[in-house]
């Protein structure tokens, strides 16, 4: 690095690109995730420069050089904020570029910023330098002591040009006609989006006047910054308002735009304003390290995914919270709700499980029949929600997302950590009731299943299935001798996209306001009447999620062996309540002489497919919920031995929630 710096107090200013992206890959250490090793390159950098008058010189002239020298808008605004195109032209752009990149512009800026830059995973070592260590550096350069102040104009007037194409974008953004729609106050007042462009070409004017007149500027940027505070308001009110009205993939696209060109705004113009601000330090740190980000990952498919489905996500899942509250039981009486809610469920199983054996008995044609198959699913788990009971294995989308908020809640600013004590309470509630809920699935679907059986046998003088039958089914459970695991896995991930679904329906009907219009509807109101009408759309309103989560997630589990079969691939799906139907199908077809190893492996099977069931729906739901919440799992470590310790001391909590204490009656 010192060699570097030694060369480039000689060198002339048509060297300062190769030179500088040498400095970088001195500074750059050899494991990119080494963060003392990047800390200490940084501060030998920094204790370099203040040592050595020669080398800041040398290190300003040359950076001031390149930067003076190219086109630097570019890079301002378009690095690390979002185009005006839609999610599927960036997503398209992205894996074009990917697969044939554009041409190298040394004229630009930002293709020389990137090729400093260069190495995909920069970023990770430049982020895990400590701010103060980028303080001392920036200080040791001395920018004070430069003299070349044509190149400094130059600069200016180009990060000038880049504040006023950034405030005329977000003029634009904020009028969209969506932000207006779910701004409440819109209409109101003037909007700030149009006023704080007024005032940045108003300010762009007055600094361009200062500068030919060779006089420090004197403008104010503090009425822009109020206007962009004012802008980011409207934005928290429409993030807020969308709790209530739902949001689209485009609205979230605007309400991230809008923010990312407020930051940069914020940036550019306090990198230029000639007063000290405190926190200007700190936004020209963030700034670089968005930008490095932004060309490091340019070409990243997976960020356009991640950059869009945030907010939508954030709906989705909390939507699913919502529901989730539903599948919590606080108390013994709620557990008993449940379970025969579940009792319920086991019953229309029972019969469901029937008419899946008789379906394929029939032998219809391939895909007819897992037409035929996912119907039979699909209004069955309809039926159940129809009904108001409870699938156990439908829970866990639902309760992963509660768990998630509760998370979110507990973590917000100003707090360090989360309240691990509230969020094992809540666990231990949802493995209680997820418990009671399969108990009650399984304890009555086998005798449903069993009496079913017994009742086809004296009525037809035959079981519903062969013994051949019988012993395909009891084979598909084995957790030894076939699959059962891994298809239960699939069961899993079909579950936690129903509650997805079910999210993203809810969010739906609110924000394309599909209840009032289907109130609205004269059809159907001289039908059935303005009343009725209003309680179909109602009913519409707090059900559509879940009926439409329960359709898809019986078609998925109709078709995907189908699917599986046509592909000739290993993939089908097993459920623990259907499974366990199967058994007394199987139990009486074999008139009841099943051998008990069989039986016992069998039962062993159906408690692995409900665990594996469970543990894959809830792990995939808990994820996506966290990662909307921007949260990660390492604030709740600790609660792995916290709920162990609790399960030593009162085993019983996790399965039975304890009684009310009886309040002393009053004497007086």
């Amino acid at each position: 690095m010192e060699n570097t710096l030694r060369v480039m107090t000689a060198a002339g200013n048509d060297q300062s690109f190769t030179l500088l992206r040498e400095l970088v890959d001195g500074m750059r250490p050899r494991h990119i995730d080494d963060e003392q090793a990047a800390t200490n390159s940084v501060q030998a950098l920094a204790y370099l420069l203040e040592a050595h008058e020669e080398y800041r010189a040398a290190v300003r002239r040359h950076l001031l050089h390149l930067v003076s020298t190219r086109k630097q808008v570019r890079l301002y605004t378009d690095s690390g904020v979002l185009s005006n195109e839609t999610f599927f032209s960036a997503l398209m752009k992205r894996i074009g570029h990917r697969l044939l990149p554009p041409v190298f512009d040394p004229a630009s800026l930002k293709d020389v910023f990137g090729a400093i830059f260069y190495r995909k995973d920069d970023y990770v070592w430049l982020e895990s330098v400590p701010r103060e260590v980028w303080f001392d550096l920036g200080r040791a350069l001395h920018f004070g002591e430069e003299t070349d102040q044509d190149s400094i104009n130059l600069t200016r007037l180009q990060v000038l040009e880049a504040v006023q194409v950034l405030s005329c974008r977000l003029s634009a953004i904020g009028l969209e006609p969506e932000i207006v729609l779910n701004h409440p106050d819109g209409d109101r007042f003037e909007s700030p989006f149009v006023r704080q462009n007024v005032e940045a070409l108003a300010y762009i004017e007055g600094y361009r006047r200062d500068m030919i007149e060779k006089r420090l500027p004197d403008e104010d940027v503090k009425p822009i910054l109020v206007l962009l505070d004012q802008c980011e308001d409207i934005v928290a009110r429409v993030r807020k308002s969308a709790h209530k009205t739902g949001i689209s993939v485009s609205l979230t696209y605007h309400l991230l735009r809008i923010r990312q060109h407020i930051e940069r705004l914020r940036t550019l113009l306090l990198m230029i304003d000639p007063a000290p601000a405190p926190e200007k330090a700190d936004l020209i740190v963030d700034s670089a390290l968005v930008l490095v980000r932004a060309e490091n990952r340019k070409y990243a498919i997976r960020d356009v995914f991640a950059e869009n489905t945030e907010l939508l996500a954030l709906q989705v899942t909390e939507h699913a919270s919502h529901t989730g509250e539903h599948y919590i039981a606080e108390n013994r009486s709620e557990w008993i709700s449940m379970f025969k809610s579940a009792a319920g469920a086991g019953v229309i199983v029972g019969f469901m499980a029937l008419f899946k054996l008789l379906i394929g008995k029939a032998h219809l044609p391939l895909l007819l029949e897992a037409l035929a198959f996912g119907l039979n699913y699909a209004f069955g788990f309809m039926l159940i929600h129809v009904l108001h009971y409870t699938v156990a294995t439908k829970q866990p989308a639902m309760t992963a997302a509660k768990i998630a908020e509760s998370i979110h809640q507990g973590s917000k600013i100003g707090k360090k950590s989360v309240n691990l004590d509230d969020l094992a309470d809540l666990i231990v509630k949802v493995f209680r009731t997820q418990f009671v809920a399969i108990l009650g699935n399984v304890l009555l679907a086998i005798p449903v299943a069993l009496a079913i059986a017994l009742a086809w046998k004296y009525s037809f003088g035959e079981p519903v299935i062969d013994m051949a039958k019988a012993d395909h089914l009891l084979h598909d459970t084995s957790p030894i001798a076939s699959l059962a695991i891994f298809h239960a896995a699939i069961a899993g991930v079909c579950l936690f996209l129903s509650g997805l679904i079910s999210g993203y329906y809810d969010n739906k009907a609110i924000y394309n306001q599909i209840p009032q219009r289907i109130a609205a509807l004269p059809l159907l109101n001289k039908v059935f009447g303005e009343s009725r009408t209003r309680r179909i759309a109602r009913y519409i309103e707090s059900n559509l999620g879940a009926l439409a989560g329960n359709f898809y997630f019986g078609m998925m589990l109709g078709v995907i062996g189908t699917i599986g079969v046509l592909l000739g691939l290993p993939i089908d799906i097993r459920h623990i309540t259907f499974s366990s139907a199967y058994l007394s199908y199987a139990e009486v077809s074999y008139n009841f002489a099943l051998n008990w190893q069989v039986v016992a492996m069998t039962l062993l099977g159906i408690a692995l497919v409900g665990l594996t069931n469970l543990a894959v729906s809830f792990g995939l739901a808990l994820w996506v919920a966290l990662r909307a919440r921007r949260l990660t799992f390492s604030a709740t470590r600790p609660l792995v031995g916290k709920l162990l310790r609790r399960f030593f001391k009162q085993p019983t909590a996790f399965f039975v929630p304890p009684r009310a204490p009886v309040e002393p009656k009053d004497e007086t």
